[in-house]
Order: C-alpha cells, then sequence, then structure tokens
C-alpha cells in the first residue's frame, strides 16, 4: 500500500507509550496497533484529529504517500515478455 504510517516514529519522539496514547485519544491498544502497523484498511478523521492533538503534530507527520513506481528495468523486461 503506498500510504506509510509513521505513527510509531511520532510516539517515539514524544516519548509516549501506546497504552497512555491509546487512552488518551479513546481507543483500544490493539486498534492503536492495527494504526501502527499499517495494517488498517481506515482510519476516521476524529481519531487522526485526537492523534495530532495529543502528540502536537500534523496529519503529515504521521502518515505518508508514497507511489507504487515500477523502475525502468523491470519496465523494460516487462516489455519483453
Amino acid at each position: 500500500m503506498p500510504i506509510i504510517v509513521n505513527l510509531d516514529v511520532m510516539m517515539a519522539r514524544r516519548k509516549i507509550r501506546s497504552k497512555e496514547l491509546a487512552e488518551q485519544i479513546g481507543i483500544t491498544e490493539a486498534n492503536l496497533s492495527i494504526l501502527k502497523t499499517g495494517k488498517a484498511k481506515a482510519m476516521r478523521f476524529s481519531t487522526l484529529s485526537a492523534i495530532c492533538e495529543v502528540l502536537n503534530c500534523q496529519p503529515g507527520d504521521i502518515l505518508v504517500y508514497e507511489s507504487e513506481v515500477v523502475p525502468n528495468e523491470e519496465l523494460a523486461s516487462r516489455q519483453d515478455l
């Protein structure tokens, strides 16, 4: 998936543990773990807003888009097929 979740990085920078963040934003530690590992299919804006408020950061500090660009060498080999 081209969305990279850097929640664990921001948590480390702010020196906050998962249990503490989960309590402050009102979700379970299990659901926070799903967000941290990038396994979530969606995130509510209210949850994202609460995370940003607690961590004093912007959504772009947590979520990053990286396109899934195919390297030129791989494209060339595909064209040979």
